[in-house]
């Protein structure tokens, strides 16, 4: 699902600095009232900038990475702990049903190659969150600066409008989006509704 990855791209997704706005700035914002519950899935981590906070704030965290390499690298760094690494598409997990808590993505949804894609990743988080769930992510906003510093990349940007009217269609209920630097949002699974999106 993922183009090639620019050198510079990468650098900036790996660099302490990414870690700590991730870990310092932008989930104690998302984060502050969400309850993550036991299990949660971080879908698209990357190298792992947000996954450190993340596996100390839930008992039990499954980090889902397409990129093999990628996945590789955060099963090392995080062996013998609470984080259980997965190499596969956000789209079609092959997960079971209700599966986690909580999930989150930051970051992630503009490499995704289409909307329907886009979509799919999202119907997918509603079909593995347990009914009372939380989805939680962030993503950038479209840019021509973020344009030309994903040459060579996957860049399909969401549109906040866009990303409200799917998580609504999915069934996701009540939904909270915030535009300023980034897109952030919360989406709650209703308590009593169908696993399938």
């Amino acid at each position: 699902m993922l183009g090639a990855v620019n050198n510079e791209h990468e650098l900036l997704c790996s660099s302490p600095e990414w870690a700590e706005y991730l870990q310092t700035e932008l989930l104690p914002r998302l984060l502050n009232g969400v309850e993550l519950g036991d299990e949660m899935l971080e879908m698209g981590p990357g190298p792992g900038g947000a996954t450190q906070l993340l596996s100390r704030r839930v008992p039990r965290l499954t980090a889902l990475e397409v990129d093999p390499a990628a996945a590789d690298a955060l099963e090392r760094r995080f062996a013998g702990g609470n984080v259980t690494v997965v190499q596969g598409d956000c789209a079609n997990t092959g997960m079971a049903d209700a599966s986690f808590d909580s999930i989150g993505t930051f970051t992630m949804l503009h490499h995704l190659a289409s909307d329907r894609q886009q979509h799919a990743a999202l119907a997918e988080a509603f079909r593995l969150l347990r009914p009372g769930g939380v989805l939680i992510g962030s993503d950038s906003i479209a840019s021509n600066d973020l344009h030309h510093f994903h040459v060579d990349d996957t860049y399909n940007p969401i549109e906040p409008a866009s990303l409200l009217i799917q998580l609504q269609m999915i069934g996701f209920q009540p939904v909270g989006i915030t535009v300023g630097d980034e897109i952030t949002f919360t989406a709650h699974k209703p308590r009593g509704s169908p696993s399938e999106g």
